[in-house]
């Protein structure tokens, strides 16, 4: 199962909690705005643009905006992404 839960959201961005079962992850997508992954347990595989990156606890990321992108659990693994709208 994937669980996220939205603990600021504000005109400027958002900040949201996610934990991930081992073999669940997002398809890939893209977002208009820049975003910034941080990993807080477990570990996961993450595509950006094309690139994969192995990422473990304490690792961060950023998601360029419009840029393609996707993840997969390795582990059970949380992560924090914070969205920056302006």
């Amino acid at each position: 199962a994937v669980s996220s839960r939205m603990i600021v959201n504000r005109k400027a961005g958002s900040i949201t909690l996610f934990s991930f079962d081992e073999n669940e992850g997002l398809s890939e997508h893209t977002a208009p705005y820049d975003a910034v992954v941080t990993i807080l347990d477990g570990e996961c595989e993450v595509w950006v643009a094309g690139t994969t990156y192995q990422m473990k606890e304490g690792d961060t990321i950023i998601f360029p905006a419009n840029a393609p992108h996707a993840l997969s659990a390795i582990t059970r693994f949380k992560m924090m992404l914070t969205m920056i709208r302006e």
